[in-house]
Order: structure tokens, then C-alpha cells, then sequence
């Protein structure tokens, strides 16, 4: 699943090729992944004789911003944008076409059909869900040792959980927490209660760090990942814990191993993450 790099990734491509757009129809191939309205006609109608204002993104949401209205789009297992002539052929697995009054498309094509599109009108997207009930996204001023530090330490769970819990911090995903407790040098199966407030603090700092330079990579390309120029990302170059497994420790020498955390493949070093 593309996490918060790779969506920021995404968000930055599009906005260099439909910033300024007018919608002139839309095709829906699929429309289930139309979630909001239920009437996907009614959606249609909305956004025709739209522009493109800009695109924001909360976590792993996309934000199109429209004049009248806010399309939040979450991409899921591998959905991805792509921006083409009107005349390019469709293939079977693009399921919502935006066509343009300057001759280009923007197509939505997913392999698996598991993406979504919510369409509020203008300001009311982070009243509702998805938005509504997501953490701090880790470029939010709102992402603060002081708010977040209480949430976890009250919890019982595996630190892994909590950071993969968009409820508590948004964008975060598999490769990227594994990172993060790589580089704070902290066991996934820590509990968020054994925590100290200075570790919270390091396990913090750390995930925005590692997204950070992850999103001037362009993101990690892992299985089909590619952004909307069809661009992949780099920063698999840079991973140290993430699909390293029997691979020596870049900072110890030791072996990488891979556990299982709530049945999500999770790595580490023994020597430098040990389980207290």
C-alpha cells in the first residue's frame, strides 16, 4: 500500500499536470469506488465545469481541491493516477477517467478496485470521514510530543500497532514504522506503556525524519508502486530494517531478522532493538 511518501510523491507529480484543469465529463468504469455521494451520477454532475484548484493530502489521503467542492481520494493496495492524451486507450483496469477541456486525462487505474473517492463540498471534508477521525498527520503542527505522547503511553499495545493506527498518527504504514523503530532503536513489540517520554519523543522525530527523506526519494518502491509519471521511487536504497531480513545490521553487524506483529511482517536488529 503507497503510505505517506509515496502519496506525497503522487500529490506533487499531479499537481505539475492538472493544477488549472476544467473538468469537461467523467467516465465511471467502477462505481463502488465512488463512496460519497452513493448516487455516482450525482457526483459526475458535481464536478463537471470544475478547475482544479490545488492538491493537498492528509496522510494517505489526496485532497483535490475543486472551486465548489473537495474530492478526498485514498488510494489503497496499489491504485494509482495517471495523466494522458483523451485519445489514449483505456485499459481494463482504469475505472474512473476525468477528462479535460485542454484534450488531457486524468485516469484512475486499480488493480484491485479497493480505492475510494469521497466528494464533500468545499470545507466540509475534515468534518466527515475519513478525514474527521484521522491523528496528526507528521507535517501537522498538531504532531507534538505533547499531544501524542498521552495517547501512547496509555496504551497496551505493541508499539508497531499504535504507530500503524491512523487514528493516532495518519500515514504511517508497514515499511516505514519498521524504519522508525530501527533508527530509535526500539522493539516493535514494546508496549506503548513501557514507553518513556523520551523514547516517544525519538520514535517521533525518527518517523518524521525517515518519511521526510523518503518523500525527496520519491518514496520506496515495493511490488507495483509508481508514481503518476511512471516514475518509481528510490528509497529502497536507504532501508535498513524493511526486506533486509538475514542481511547484517548497517550499524551493529548483526543479522536482520523478520517477526510477525498482528500478523504484519515486521523487522529488526536483536542487538540493537532488544525487547525490554
Amino acid at each position: 500500500m503507497p503510505e505517506l511518501p509515496e502519496v506525497e510523491t503522487v500529490r506533487l507529480t499531479l499537481k505539475e499536470l492538472v493544477i488549472n484543469e476544467r473538468i469537461k465529463d467523467i467516465t465511471i468504469r467502477w462505481p463502488k469506488i465512488i463512496k460519497t455521494p452513493s448516487d455516482t451520477e450525482q457526483f459526475r454532475h458535481a464536478l463537471i465545469d470544475q478547475v482544479i484548484l490545488d492538491i493537498q493530502r492528509k496522510g494517505k489521503f489526496l485532497i483535490f481541491e475543486l472551486e465548489d467542492y473537495a474530492l478526498v481520494s485514498h488510494l489503497r493496495m496499489e491504485g494509482k493516477y495517471g495523466v494522458y492524451p483523451n485519445t489514449e486507450p483505456i485499459d481494463k483496469h482504469t475505472h474512473v477517467i476525468f477528462q479535460f477541456e485542454s484534450g488531457k486525462a486524468l485516469h484512475y487505474h486499480d488493480v484491485r478496485k479497493f480505492g475510494t473517492m469521497h466528494l464533500y463540498r468545499k470545507g466540509e471534508q475534515y468534518l466527515t470521514k475519513p478525514l474527521s477521525v484521522l491523528g496528526p498527520d507528521p507535517f501537522e503542527p498538531s504532531y507534538h510530543i505533547d499531544q501524542l505522547f498521552p495517547k501512547i503511553k496509555q496504551s497496551t499495545r505493541a508499539i508497531k500497532n499504535i504507530l500503524l493506527d491512523q487514528y493516532v498518527i495518519a500515514g504511517l504504514g508497514n515499511i516505514y514504522v519498521d524504519e522508525t523503530l530501527y533508527r530509535a532503536k526500539v522493539h516493535p513489540l514494546t508496549k506503548g506503556k513501557d514507553l518513556t517520554r523520551d523514547q516517544v519523543n525519538t520514535i517521533l522525530l525518527e518517523a518524521k525524519a525517515t518519511i521526510t527523506e523518503a518523500v525527496k526519494q520519491g518514496g520506496t518502491t515495493i511490488r507495483s508502486y509508481v508514481n503518476s509519471q511512471g516514475q518509481i521511487g528510490m528509497f529502497q536504497q536507504q532501508l535498513f530494517a524493511y526486506g533486509q531480513t538475514d542481511k547484517p545490521c548497517k550499524r551493529c553487524g548483526d543479522t536482520i531478522i523478520k517477526i510477525k506483529v498482528s500478523n504484519r511482517g515486521t523487522h529488526l536488529c536483536p542487538s540493537c532493538q532488544p525487547l525490554k
